[in-house]
């Protein structure tokens, strides 16, 4: 994961653009579902951390799930992309 993807993910998880936060949202809850059922997530293994995080990668799940141009390294879910017509939600 490269510093603008971190910067991406917690720019949309705190200050997301208007005409995207609907979209965003969508991403976010369809891919902490994935998350939550997977054998990684920090609330199946003992952990000082107090956030929901991926104990594979590492990475805060609030934060890493609304990076549109993330993807799981495991590849559970995969990047993706804004669709054209802005309220169209995929």
């Amino acid at each position: 994961m490269s510093l603008s993807q971190i910067y991406e993910g917690w720019k949309n998880h705190l200050l997301p653009e208007e005409k995207q936060k609907a979209f965003i949202e969508h991403v976010s809850l369809s891919r902490l579902s994935v998350c939550d059922g997977c054998e990684f997530h920090s609330k199946n293994h003992l952990s000082i951390r107090p956030d929901a995080h991926c104990t594979n990668c590492g990475c805060t799940l609030a934060t890493k799930t609304k990076c549109l141009t993330c993807e799981c390294p495991l590849k559970k879910w995969v990047a993706t992309k804004m669709p054209k017509d802005n309220d169209e939600i995929t």
